[in-house]
């Protein structure tokens, strides 16, 4: 669905369907896909500046437009990434687009187990954990519902990180009035995937300790847009919160 949103090729009918629906009640649901991936390529480039080399990407689901290892490996040909998804199909089209990539790798499990994808053979032989690690949670968090405890989820990827790591994260919030937050819960409920928005205060807590970088947890067109981006108007029609946070 999210790659459909994005205009590429990796998604299937049901999808598209289920998409046109979404849109007739949130019809700025394109824009808030657009802003998200807009937002990761300018975490990953943040990271990439301040030394990081490694990166973990939590529910990285089907490959689609500017994937964490590309836009990585364009800013240096030496950097390694660790996807990870639980779902069949997109671990398959990951594994074939991955494959030859020694820096690359997807690695198939539940981020709600965080036990079970750190101590994955394959992502511990791509990533260094004695070194910084960029740890992406871009639109995974509103997936981890209540009963499966997304603090203490967080909180176990945050201690297995080393200090000068950060960690990104994008989440789906109704603080805001123009997102219609209860329809697209319910809706998704017919999907097999539920979500959960959370408030802003909720989205900093799954930060911990870790030390929020400027602009701080705004939305994700506000977070450090590139000099001379025209900016959306209303802010609140980017649907998600958005920050990036460092380990010290």
């Amino acid at each position: 669905m999210y790659d459909h949103l994005l205009g590429g090729n990796h998604n299937f009918a049901a999808d598209r369907e289920f998409i046109e629906r979404l849109i007739k009640i949130q019809p700025e649901a394109k824009r808030v896909a657009v802003m998200n991936r807009a937002f990761l390529r300018r975490a990953v480039l943040f990271m990439i500046e301040r030394g990081i080399r490694q990166f973990l990407d939590l529910g990285s689901g089907i490959p689609t437009v500017g994937n964490v290892h590309e836009i990585a490996e364009a800013a240096d040909p030496g950097s390694r990434v660790v996807y990870v998804d639980n779902e069949y199909v997109a671990v398959a089209h990951s594994q074939l687009l991955l494959e030859g990539n020694e820096k690359a790798v997807m690695v198939h499990a539940d981020v709600t187990t965080p036990g079970l994808v750190l101590q994955n053979e394959h992502a511990r032989r791509v990533l260094d954990f004695d070194q910084p690690i960029g740890l992406l949670a871009v639109t995974i968090g509103h997936y981890i519902l209540d009963e499966q405890d997304p603090v203490g989820v967080f909180a176990a990827y945050r201690d297995a990180i080393a200090t000068g790591s950060y960690l990104a994260i994008t989440h789906f919030t109704d603080d805001f009035a123009v997102i219609r937050g209860e329809q697209l819960t319910r809706e998704m409920r017919k999907s097999q995937n539920n979500v959960r928005a959370r408030s802003r205060a909720e989205v900093l807590q799954l930060f911990g300790g870790f030390e929020l970088v400027e602009p701080g947890l705004v939305t994700t067109s506000r977070w450090r847009p590139e000099q001379g981006t025209e900016l959306p108007e209303d802010p609140e029609k980017d649907g998600l919160y958005a920050g990036v946070a460092r380990k010290s």
